[in-house]
């Protein structure tokens, strides 16, 4: 499979090797828990306030456990929210939580790489990425903000989530030893330089929006179809 990030959400252990999901401490043993879910998600679902629009779909790229899905279709109750991941494991995870959830607008999950030229879904009103452009090759990014500019109306937003390096800023120490560990596990992944995804967007067709200030040294970072 092109897209090799795993699962989406990582934690950090005390020796610094990521670690990308535990089994869920439930009944369904497809279940997988992402301990920096409970850590991120409000925060992130208080920024997604100001940025999805009322109604629509919204599709969120590499949902990996599903957790966030589950979470954020509860938020926005008025969205119709489209989990995905090119991962089986993930997309069992995924379906295991949206049936205990039984949230009427979290639709089933469907297997997505951002590097296939086709996506699995024709159109989208919003799009969302949470921790995958540092756990994935570049090409993976490139192959998101291309199938954003595809799907998405003009005006529309794609949120990201994650730690990125920013230039005259000095990166934290805990992301430096983030960043070397997710190296020493594929040399492809690792912090991305914010200017260069932005850049990366424009030449795609996405404008940079708004830039927000998260927990642990994270960005939110808000692209829009121009």
């Amino acid at each position: 499979m092109a897209c090799l990030h795993p699962f989406g959400e990582l934690s950090v252990s005390s020796s610094s090797s990521p670690v990308p999901w535990l089994e869920a401490q439930a009944d369904g043993h497809a279940k997988k828990f992402a301990p920096a879910t409970l850590r991120n998600r409000d925060a992130i679902a208080d920024v997604l306030r100001t940025v999805l629009p009322p109604a629509g779909t919204v599709l969120e790229v590499a949902s990996g456990t599903g957790e966030h899905a589950v979470f954020l279709a509860q938020q926005f109750p008025r969205l119709s929210w489209q989990p995905s991941d090119p991962d089986v494991e993930a997309l069992a995870s995924i379906a295991a939580w949206r049936a205990e959830a039984a949230a009427p607008n979290l639709l089933a999950p469907v297997q997505l790489d951002a590097l296939a030229a086709t996506w699995p879904v024709a159109s989208a009103d919003a799009m969302l990425c949470i921790n995958m452009v540092h756990i994935s090759p570049w090409a993976a990014t490139l192959g998101l903000l291309r199938g954003a500019a595809a799907l998405l109306p003009s005006g529309a937003p794609l949120y990201l989530y994650g730690p990125y390096r920013r230039q005259g800023i000095v990166t934290a120490a805990s992301n430096e030893a983030f960043d070397a560990s997710l190296k020493a596990r594929d040399p492809r992944w690792g912090l991305r330089d914010l200017a260069t995804v932005v850049a990366a967007a424009a030449e795609a067709g996405l404008g940079f929006d708004t830039l927000h200030e998260m927990p642990a040294n994270n960005l939110s970072v808000v692209l829009r179809k121009t």
